[in-house]
């Protein structure tokens, strides 16, 4: 016999890897405990050195399917007294090592169904393999005390499960049945008695609207197949165009989607995302679900509540975020009870608290992989790994940008990049902004060398970091917005800092540059350390400013006026009606003058203006995106594209000019041509022409890898086409994947830039 101490790292909080080691210790004859010590699990084992080299195989090779092992270290030790116990967590620092929540189970989601299971019909059954997770948890190490769990004492039954090494609930943190777990209740004006589940449904068959709590916060729910309940809904919310995700079981979403076999295997996955899905002709859904789109989100049912109440409901639901537009979603119950009363007919309730606010995730499958576009429940905090030559990165705190934020805590080699925190633009985000910046540090005990802000000086999240550098006496490291875009792709990528410097594309609506101007459509040349622009796409004056973000028809005239002349767009009849109304002389002096004006770079501008000609953006967008995304839906055929013309560097900056691409649109549409070519036709044009501008940059710098990111990249036309482009000209895109590519994956780039300018 011999005995070794065994230290196992990696995620091994909240995945039952204590109660895997337990019975893989068993198997193999091996005798001594197992405990938790924050992110790291200590084994004293004892065993002859064939059995002992076995069970440390194993521990990685067999680990449960949620664990991901990512050291293991042995050392010899006294050989321990008989048996193998699990032993009480002992202390040490957590830094990121928590599972997200998990979807339910085949096991759990089969004992729900059977009529003699003892948790038959209950909505909170869930086992080591499932459940909730970051949701509940309110300290580390991962036990029952530290998660609002707490309040709910095991009955005997549950007890003897949790203690059983044989069962799967086997110290399962959230164990609960009917006798002492969690409870539903139905609640509202005119709500039926009996089975809350029951009740809920027949009201949602009725055409009646419902909050939903579920794992990380409230949902509005309501009959998915239903033009007046949804017409209802956008109209409580005022929500007027902005897509609704729906949630449909697997024979449903087989009858109202296109799935592939990726998709399929996204779907079922534990984290379980909204998944944007095209939508098959004729399918059964009120047609204001997605307006104007060929696409829906649509999610998996991912707790028991949900597979019963679908069930019950036999249809799909529509299960959005429940929030007043802009505002973040409710998740406490008195909150839910003030901010949705007018919106919500009846509130199907529980009484397990949430811990913390999580939106579900969303992605979509383009250019070979599933695409992040949202990090939320089911996906964080799993932490990202950082290419091999960061592991003596010092910590940093990233404090990501003012749309789409979210925080990046980096330990060594990984990196913690929080869930989706919202627009902090509005005053209620920003609070619960700063509250999750105060949650994740306590959480994760993260104590940064450096905080890393965005270069503009005005975002909110870049004013916290500022002040919180001052109070604790950190460096502060401002990134610039479109080099932390490249930078998060890269490190994804697993670019190493020896790798040196990449290409790169960066496509969004908005980033301050170096120079102190707008960008948003740039080639760049950068390293980790530093970056440099060597294209543009030609600026435009943003009459209005911000109005111009909102109002499509103002980017309109500037690159109208900028192609064609002022002349020929008063005298073209096809314009009359674009701009009948509009204040166009003011507009045109204020950008004579550069009077709120301020000229941009901005791909996300250009396609609002494509948009707004081809009649597809209203006047006011009513959320972002929604020009963009309707030129997508419309895109159609695969036409030869429009032109843009790459004009030499001067002063080492090339201008991809788009002014040919209008000339032949604006002639397209005299011809009558139809409006999705038309669209096509922009969409190819764009992505030919910056992947040209690239391979130019990539040549002239001997470099042989291109960078994608920015929020415009998440248009699977658009970055598909790239990178058909890139790699035919025989450059490696680097596309972000786990990480958005729209500004919820700042903060990860901005760590990454931070860490690197600090490291030798």
């Amino acid at each position: 016999m011999e005995g070794e101490e065994i230290v196992v790292t990696g995620i091994v909080q909240g995945v039952g890897f204590r109660p895997f080691v337990y019975r893989l210790a068993h198997r193999l004859g091996i005798c001594g405990e197992v405990r938790n010590a924050g992110d790291l699990v200590e084994i004293h084992a004892g065993g002859t050195r064939a059995a002992l080299d076995a069970f440390a195989q194993a521990l990685g090779a067999q680990a449960p399917v949620l664990a991901r092992v990512e050291g293991l270290a042995r050392r010899p030790a006294p050989v321990p007294a008989p048996g193998f116990r699990i032993a009480p967590s002992g202390a040490g620092t957590v830094s990121v090592g928590v599972v997200p929540d998990v979807a339910t189970c085949p096991a759990c989601r089969a004992e729900i169904a059977d009529p003699k299971a003892r948790r038959y019909r209950y909505a909170f059954t869930n086992c080591t393999d499932c459940g909730p997770r970051f949701s509940i948890v309110t300290g580390l190490p991962y036990d029952r005390p530290a998660t609002t769990m707490a309040g709910f004492s095991m009955c005997p039954a549950c007890r003897a499960e949790y203690d059983d090494p044989a069962d799967r609930r086997f110290h399962a943190q959230p164990i609960a049945c009917p006798e002492c777990g969690p409870r539903l209740w139905l609640e509202g004006a005119d709500t039926p008695g009996g089975d809350p589940v029951t009740a809920a449904a027949a009201l949602l068959r009725d055409g009646r609207i419902l909050a939903v709590k579920g794992i990380g916060g409230f949902h509005i729910a309501c009959d998915a197949t239903s033009p007046a309940a949804v017409a209802t809904l956008r109209a409580r919310k005022q929500r007027p165009a902005k897509p609704l995700a729906v949630m449909a079981g697997s024979a449903m979403a087989e009858a109202l989607c296109h799935i592939s076999p990726e998709e399929a295997a996204a779907l079922a996955h534990p984290s379980a995302p909204i998944l944007l899905l095209p939508l098959k002709a004729g399918a059964d859904l009120a047609p204001g679900i997605a307006p104007g789109q060929r696409h829906i989100g649509l999610m998996a049912p991912y707790t028991p509540l949900h597979h019963l109440l679908l069930a019950a409901a036999g249809r799909p639901l529509v299960m959005t975020s429940a929030n007043r537009s802009s505002a973040p979603q409710a998740f406490r119950d008195d909150d839910a009870r003030t901010s949705l009363a007018g919106i919500v007919d009846a509130f199907l309730m529980h009484d397990r608290p949430i811990a913390r606010r999580l939106d579900d995730s969303v992605a979509r499958h383009a250019a070979g992989a599933l695409r992040v576009m949202r990090r939320g429940r089911g996906l964080a905090p799993l932490p990202l790994p950082l290419p091999e030559d960061f592991a003596d990165a010092p910590p940093v705190l990233a404090m990501g940008g003012e749309l789409k934020s979210a925080l990046c805590l980096t330990h060594g080699a990984r990196a913690l990049l929080s869930h989706h925190l919202g627009d902090l633009d509005e005053p209620a985000t920003g609070d619960a902004f700063e509250a999750a910046l105060a949650d994740c540090t306590a959480l994760f005990s993260h104590r940064p060398a450096v905080v890393a802000v965005d270069l503009h000086p005005d975002y909110r999240a870049s004013r916290l970091g500022h002040a919180i550098g001052a109070a604790r006496g950190l460096p502060v490291e401002p990134v610039q917005h479109h080099h932390a875009h490249m930078a998060a792709a890269m490190a994804e990528n697993g670019w190493r800092r020896a790798d040196g410097a990449v290409a790169g594309i960066a496509l969004d609506g908005l980033g301050l540059g170096d120079d102190g101007t707008a960008w948003g459509a740039e080639v760049l040349v950068c390293d980790y350390r530093q970056s440099r622009r060597v294209a543009r796409l030609s600026p435009i004056p943003l009459a209005g400013g911000d109005a111009a973000s909102r109002e499509p028809w103002r980017p309109l005239l500037a690159h109208l006026d900028r192609a064609l002349g002022r002349a020929a767009v008063d005298t073209d009849p096809h314009l009359a009606a674009r701009f009948a109304g509009k204040p166009v002389a003011t507009l045109r002096a204020m950008m004579d003058k550069g009077l709120n004006a301020p000229r941009a770079s901005s791909a996300g501008r250009l396609f609002d203006a494509v948009a707004a000609l081809l009649g597809l953006a209203p006047d006011r967008l009513s959320h972002e995106g929604e020009a963009a995304m309707a030129l997508e839906a419309a895109a159609d055929g695969t036409p030869a594209p429009y032109p843009l013309l790459l004009h030499p560097p001067q002063d080492g900056l090339a201008e991809i000019d788009p002014a040919p691409l209008w000339r032949v649109l604006m002639a397209d549409m005299a011809a009558g041509r139809p409006r999705g070519a038309m669209a096509a036709a922009f969409h190819d044009g764009l992505a030919c022409a910056f992947a040209a501008a690239a391979a130019d940059a990539a040549q002239a710098h001997g470099l042989h890898a291109v960078a994608l990111s920015g929020g415009v990249f998440q248009n699977a036309r658009l970055l598909e086409a790239t990178v058909e482009h890139l790699r035919a000209r025989g450059l490696r895109p680097l596309v972000p994947a786990q990480v958005p590519a729209n500004d919820g994956g700042l903060a990860f780039g901005q760590a990454v830039v931070a860490a690197a300018r600090r490291m030798a």
